[in-house]
C-alpha cells in the first residue's frame, strides 16, 4: 500500500481502527506461520493416459497419476475434469445437463476423438486437447496439464489475432489479453484506479474471439488462481490454480450464444423491480431521517425523478448489523413510508461481520448456535471491521444460511425494498496483508468441510444467496433487490453490483465502460459505477461527463465517501442541474426499454450494456472498441472521456444509424466526428430498431425505419413487480411494395393496453394506416392503433443525412 492509500484508509476508518489493524494483521501472521505449508517441488506434466471408458455423454480417461473426464452436456458444450484434487461444490451451477447428447468415440494412433454434432475432441495419450468444430477447425488447443502439490495448471495455445474478455470485474482494458489477473476477490484499499488488480468480484471465464469464431471457458475451481493471459508468453495463455480439481466448461458459438449457453449452466438474472432501473442516490452516510428527508425534498424542489435512496453504515447502532439507531432515526419505518409515497424505495446496506459484543443478540444466538468461522484450534476467528473485532458467518453451512436470511424479516417488515451487502470478500481491517480471514479459518462446506483457501471467493456469493432464498420466503409477492459488492460464477441468480471505490478521475471514467462491459461477458448484466467516482472531489464537467454515461447503465447510482463534498445534482449549482435533470428524464423515458431489456436478461442472459462486437463477431475492427457500446440492440453510446472535449469521434458498425437527438442519419462502417456540447453525449439508434419510450401520452414504440424497410423488436410489460400476468408484444416489419408491413405476435396474459399503440416513426412518413383492415389516422409520424395483428401503411422514406 502506498502513502497516499494508507493516509486515505486511516482518513476512512479512524485512528483507533488504524491502531487495532496493526494488531489484527499480527494476529494473521502469526496464525499463517501456523499453518505454513511445507515447499513446493518443480511442476510435473501428467503421465501419459492409458485407457478410455466410453460414456454415453463422453468419456473417462486414466493414467498413473490423474484421471481426465469428459461429458457432454449439450452438442455444443463439453465439460473436462482432471483430478486427484477436491471436486467443487456446485455453487454456481444451476442446471448440470442443457440437452441430451449422444457422443460418438474413436480411438486413433496417438490418442482418442470424441464427437458431439457440433464439436470434435482430440485427446492425445500424453493429456493434450484440441477442440474442432463440424468443419474440422481447430478454435481451442490445450497442452498438457501440470501438477505440482495440490495445484494445478494448464496452457491454453493462442492465436495471434485471438482477444480474450470476461474475468469478471477488472480495471483493465476490454480486451484482457496481454496481462496477468489474479482471481481472489479482494478490497483494493478505499480507492483505486485503472490498473489495480484484483478487484471485489472476479470470474474464472473468458470469452474469446478469433477468426475461427468465438468461444467462451469457465473454470469451476473457486481457490485462488492466476491468469496469465499472454503476459509471459505472447502466444499462450496459463491457468493456474493452488488446489482443487482442474474443471473448465467450454461452449462454442457467436457471444450472444455463448452467454445464453453459459448462463443456462449457472442461473439466468432474474427479473428486476421496475424501480430497481431508475436513478438511486447515496452516500457514506446520510445520517440521520432528518438529513434524508432533506435530500428527498431536494429532488422534489428541483423536479429530478428519484426511485430510491440508500442508507450506508451510519444507520445502524454502532455499526451493528441488523439494528438501527434509533436517535438518529427514531421511526425508520415511518420514514420509508414517507418515501414510498413521495415514489421513493428505501435499500439498506448489511455486512457480514457480526460486533462481538455479549450485549448483543445476533452475536449471543450466533455463537450459541455455532453459526460463526472458526480458527483450527476451535475458537471463533474475529476480524476487525467497522464495528471493531467481529465475528463471520460461515455461508457455506445451509442452516447458517436460513439463520442469517431470518434476520431480514425485521427489516422488511419495515418496509425496506433491497438490500445492499458491502464488505463481503469478506474484508477485515489489516495493517499489512491480505484484508481477508487467514488462509486456515475452518468453514462447513456443505458438511464435507474445507479452510478458507476454496471458501473465500465463494464468500460473497453465498451471502447473497442466503439473502435471496430468505427474502422470496418472507416476501413472496415481491421481486428481490439486492446490489453486491463481491460474488463469484452464478452471482447473477442473485444480486446487481456496481464497481466498487473508484477514484474520481477521467480516467477512471474510461475504465469504468470497460469494466462494466467485462462483467456483462461475465454473465452479470446488472452493474454501475459511483457516478463522478467514489473516493475525490470531481469537477463540474467530470461530473457531468460521467453521470451521461451512467444514465445509459444497468445500474444508475449516485454515491461518494465520507470526507468528500457532497454530490447532489444542485450543489454543482448551473449548468450541472439543468443538464442532469435533461438525462434524468431520458433515463425514465428509457425505463420500458431497459425493462424490456431486463426481461431479455432473464430470457437469455444477455447483458443490457454490449460491446460493439455483439453485432457481429467475425468484424475485427469492432474487437477493440472500449469506448462506445450498444444498450441492448437499438442505442449505441459514445460517452465523452477527456475533459474540454465538445466533439469526439464515434466508430459506427455495418449498416444504418440515426443520431437520437436529431433524426440524421449515417451509413457504416465508419467514423464520423461528432458534435458533443456539454448538454449532449453522441447517441445513435440502429436502423430496424424499436425503441419504446415512456412520453407524456404514454409509452410509445418509435420505429427506425430502414431503406430496406426490414426491423424487428420487443415490448415487455407487466406491473413492475410481483410475479402476475405479464405481456410480450413482438413487432417484425418488412415493405411490401410501397407500402410498411408490421406483424405483431402477443404472448402472456395481461390485458391489451388501453388506447392501444402509440407508434412513432423515423425514417418513414405515414399518409394512410389499415389496422387488420381498419383504417386508423394519422397525425405527422404518429398514429395511434387498437391492438392489431397486422398493421399496414402507405407513405414515403424520409432521409436526412447529417
Amino acid at each position: 500500500m502506498d502513502l497516499r492509500k494508507a493516509l486515505l484508509a486511516i482518513r476512512l476508518v479512524g485512528l483507533r481502527t488504524a491502531f487495532r489493524a496493526v494488531r489484527a494483521a499480527w494476529e494473521r501472521d502469526r496464525w499463517e506461520r501456523r499453518e505454513k505449508r511445507p515447499a513446493l517441488a518443480a511442476w510435473q506434466s501428467v503421465e501419459p493416459l492409458r485407457t478410455m471408458i466410453p460414456l454415453p455423454d463422453g468419456a473417462r480417461f486414466t493414467g498413473p497419476g490423474a484421471e481426465l473426464e469428459i461429458r457432454f452436456l449439450a452438442p455444443d458444450v463439453v465439460r473436462l475434469t482432471w483430478t486427484p484434487g477436491v471436486l467443487p461444490l456446485p455453487y454456481a451451477i444451476a442446471r448440470e445437463r442443457l440437452e441430451e447428447v449422444r457422443v460418438a468415440h474413436r480411438e486413433q494412433a496417438d490418442g482418442w476423438t470424441l464427437e458431439s454434432e457440433a464439436l470434435g475432441l482430440e485427446v492425445r495419450a500424453d493429456g493434450g486437447i484440441r477442440f474442432r468444430d463440424g468443419a474440422g477447425r481447430i478454435w481451442r488447443a490445450e497442452d498438457p496439464p501440470e501438477r505440482r502439490g495440490e495445484a494445478w495448471r494448464h496452457r491454453v495455445r493462442l492465436r495471434p489475432e485471438e482477444r480474450l474478455y470476461g474475468l469478471g470485474e477488472r480495471a483493465a482494458p476490454l480486451n484482457r489479453r496481454g496481462r496477468v489477473y489474479r482471481m481472489w476477490n479482494r478490497d483494493p484499499g478505499g480507492s483505486y484506479g485503472p490498473g489495480a488488480d484484483p478487484l471485489y468480484l472476479g470470474i474464472p471465464l473468458w470469452l474469446s474471439l478469433h477468426a475461427e469464431g468465438a468461444y467462451l471457458v469457465f473454470y469451476e475451481n473457486p481457490f485462488e488462481a492466476v491468469f496469465d493471459l499472454g503476459a509471459s508468453e505472447p502466444e499462450a495463455a496459463w491457468v493456474t490454480f493452488t488446489g482443487g480439481a482442474l474443471r473448465e466448461y467450454v461452449f462454442y458459438g457467436p457471444p450472444p450464444r455463448l452467454l445464453e449457453r453459459y448462463t443456462a449452466l449457472t442461473g439466468r438474472p432474474p427479473l428486476p423491480p421496475r424501480w430497481a432501473l431508475g436513478f438511486h442516490q447515496s452516500r457514506w452516510s446520510y445520517e440521520s431521517a432528518e438529513e434524508v428527508r432533506a435530500v428527498a425534498q431536494g429532488f422534489r424542489d428541483y423536479d429530478l425523478p428519484l426511485h430510491a435512496i440508500h442508507l450506508d453504515i451510519d444507520y445502524m447502532d454502532g455499526y451493528r448489523v441488523f439494528t438501527v439507531d434509533r436517535r438518529r432515526f427514531p421511526d425508520l419505518a415511518g420514514l420509508i413510508r414517507e418515501l414510498e409515497g413521495q415514489g421513493v424505495q428505501t435499500v439498506v446496506i448489511v455486512d457480514p461481520g457480526v460486533k462481538a459484543d455479549s450485549g448483543y443478540a445476533v452475536y449471543r444466538e450466533g455463537v450459541a448456535r455455532r453459526m460463526f468461522c472458526r480458527l483450527p484450534d476451535g475458537r471463533l476467528y474475529r476480524g476487525l471491521v467497522w464495528p471493531g473485532w467481529c465475528v463471520f458467518p460461515d455461508f457455506t453451512d445451509p442452516e447458517v444460511r436460513a439463520w442469517w436470511g431470518e434476520h431480514y424479516r425485521a427489516f422488511l417488515e419495515a418496509g425496506v425494498a433491497g438490500f445492499w451487502h458491502d464488505m463481503n470478500e469478506p474484508t477485515a481491517f489489516v495493517a499489512w496483508g491480505e484484508p481477508t480471514f487467514p488462509d486456515g479459518v475452518r468453514h462447513a462446506m456443505e458438511g464435507r468441510e474445507g479452510d478458507h483457501r476454496e471458501a473465500h471467493n465463494l464468500y460473497g456469493l453465498l451471502m447473497n444467496r442466503a439473502a435471496w432464498e430468505a427474502l422470496r420466503r418472507l416476501r413472496p409477492d415481491r421481486r428481490p433487490f439486492l446490489l453486491t459488492r463481491s460474488g463469484w460464477a452464478g452471482i447473477q441468480r442473485y444480486a446487481w453490483t456496481w464497481t466498487g471505490d473508484v477514484e474520481s478521475s477521467w480516467a477512471a471514467l474510461r475504465q469504468t465502460l470497460a469494466t462494466v462491459l467485462g462483467l456483462g461477458l461475465s454473465g452479470v448484466p446488472y452493474s454501475g459505477p459511483d457516478i463522478g467516482g467514489f473516493s475525490g472531489a470531481p469537477s463540474a464537467e467530470l461530473f457531468i461527463r460521467w453521470f451521461q454515461a451512467a444514465a445509459f447503465m444497468p445500474f444508475f447510482r449516485n454515491h461518494a465517501a465520507k470526507g468528500t463534498p457532497r454530490r447532489e445534482p444542485w450543489v454543482f449549482g448551473e449548468p450541472v442541474l439543468s443538464i442532469t435533470r435533461a438525462f434524468l428524464r431520458l433515463r425514465v423515458r428509457l425505463l420500458p426499454y431497459l425493462y424490456t431489456l431486463a426481461w431479455e436478461a432473464a430470457q437469455t442472459g444477455a447483458p443490457l450494456a454490449r460491446p460493439l462486437f455483439w453485432l457481429n463477431e467475425m468484424d475485427p475492427e469492432l474487437w477493440e472498441i472500449e469506448d462506445a457500446f450498444l444498450l441492448g440492440s437499438a442505442l449505441l453510446v459514445a460517452p465523452v472521456l477527456e475533459a474540454g472535449a465538445r466533439a469526439r469521434e464515434v466508430f459506427l458498425p455495418t449498416g444504418e444509424w440515426y443520431d437520437f437527438w436529431s433524426d440524421a442519419q449515417r451509413a457504416g462502417p465508419a467514423r464520423v466526428l461528432v458534435e458533443a456540447p456539454l448538454d449532449r453525449l453522441p447517441l445513435f439508434v440502429r436502423a430496424g430498431s424499436l425503441l419504446p419510450l415512456a412520453e407524456p401520452e404514454g409509452v410509445t414504440l418509435h420505429l427506425y425505419v430502414s431503406s430496406e424497410g426490414g426491423g424487428e423488436g420487443v415490448l415487455y410489460e407487466d406491473a413492475g413487480d410481483g410475479f402476475g400476468p405479464c405481456r410480450v408484444d413482438r413487432f417484425e416489419w418488412w415493405w411490401e411494395g410501397e407500402s410498411l408491413r408490421i406483424h405483431r405476435i402477443r404472448e402472456g396474459e395481461l390485458s391489451e393496453p388501453e388506447g392501444g399503440f402509440r407508434l412513432e416513426f423515423h425514417g418513414f412518413a405515414p399518409a394512410r394506416a389499415w389496422a387488420d383492415g381498419r383504417p386508423v389516422p394519422v397525425e405527422g409520424s404518429t398514429l395511434v392503433a387498437p391492438p392489431f395483428t397486422e398493421l399496414i401503411l402507405e407513405g414515403r422514406p424520409v432521409r436526412s443525412p447529417a
